[in-house]
């Protein structure tokens, strides 16, 4: 299967602690065609507590979530665009665990697996001469515009990159891997 052409809903996540179990907010690119058709940003009402590392890493407080939806609210908007194509982020496991959980805490209905790809691992095939393969290393070798830790640019970041490695010839299928919502884990 040669996804290049296909639909990729490439999404990021920001959380409120250390836990990584809830999201405080989350940033949706849908890249089609090799153009972004969709994009989505919000802010999430984790209902949970805040550490200190994480406010001051992503500017996200208690106080600006307190009438954002919760993740149980927002999913019943989210999903049909999250389950609509293969799934990609930059450390795609880190993203992909956090709604894992997201899914499990609220009892959300969502497929068992999902399929995704990381931008990350393929930076380092498609970039391996890079002292590392973080996505503002990856922005800046690319001249992609970023404001890193606010999920909406950091999902257009990352969905700017994917389109890039697709553009230098990557076939993208071979990084396709199946994530197991239910075990929150890579299982292929």
């Amino acid at each position: 299967m040669n996804s290049n052409g296909g639909r990729f809903v490439v999404f990021d996540v920001e959380t409120p602690n250390s836990l990584n179990d809830r999201m405080s907010a989350i940033g949706v690119s849908v890249l089609e065609g090799g153009e972004i058709v969709r994009e989505i940003y919000t802010l999430v009402n984790p209902e949970t507590w805040f550490a200190r590392f994480n406010v001051a890493l992503t500017g996200i407080s208690p106080a600006d979530v307190a009438d954002s939806p919760t993740f149980g609210e927002l999913w019943e908007v989210l999903s049909p665009v999250m389950c609509s194509g293969v799934l990609a982020a930059h450390n795609a496991p880190f993203d992909m665990g956090v709604l894992a959980k997201c899914l499990r805490a609220y009892g959300a209905d969502a497929p068992d697996r999902l399929s995704y790809v990381c931008t990350c691992a393929l930076g380092r095939k498609m970039c391996p001469e890079l002292p590392n393969h973080r996505l503002d290393t990856m922005c800046s070798c690319f001249d992609i515009d970023l404001c890193h830790h606010n999920a909406g640019s950091d999902a257009r970041a990352a969905a700017m990159l994917l389109k890039n490695y697709m553009d230098m010839g990557a076939d993208v299928s071979r990084y396709i891997r199946t994530y197991d919502m239910t075990a929150a884990k890579t299982c292929r």
